[in-house]
């Protein structure tokens, strides 16, 4: 069995450049089937948030209160993933890998000017 992928490793097509989050045989966008694994910038735009207060299980009931977003990345993908509790709809964010209970979650940061 092949170790988890990074959360940020997408799909790409060779032919058009486009990205993938789900993992398709072929690209919509021109058919191609030259698929390659790469690692998206994690940058971009937060679209959608959530605070969830029921959780579906006991190991995710401890956490709630938490946040999830939807994130448009640069590379025009949408992503979901945790968040800090005082992330915004418009807000700039980066993702990251973060290991929690042993999995590995996309967790997403406002990005703070230099």
């Amino acid at each position: 069995m092949s170790p988890p992928r990074h959360p940020l490793d997408l799909q790409r097509c060779d032919d058009c450049g486009a990205w993938w989050a789900l993992r398709p045989y072929a690209c919509a966008a021109c058919g191609g089937t030259a698929l390659r694994w790469h690692r998206a910038t994690g940058e971009g735009v937060v679209i959608a948030r959530s605070e969830v207060h029921r959780a579906p299980d006991p190991q995710w009931r401890a956490l709630a209160p938490y946040v999830l977003v939807l994130v448009q990345l640069r590379e025009n993908v949408t992503l979901m993933g945790h968040a800090e509790s005082g992330i915004a709809i418009g807000q700039e964010v980066s993702g990251r890998a973060a290991e929690l209970n042993g999995r590995v979650l996309l967790k997403f940061e406002t990005c703070h000017p230099p």
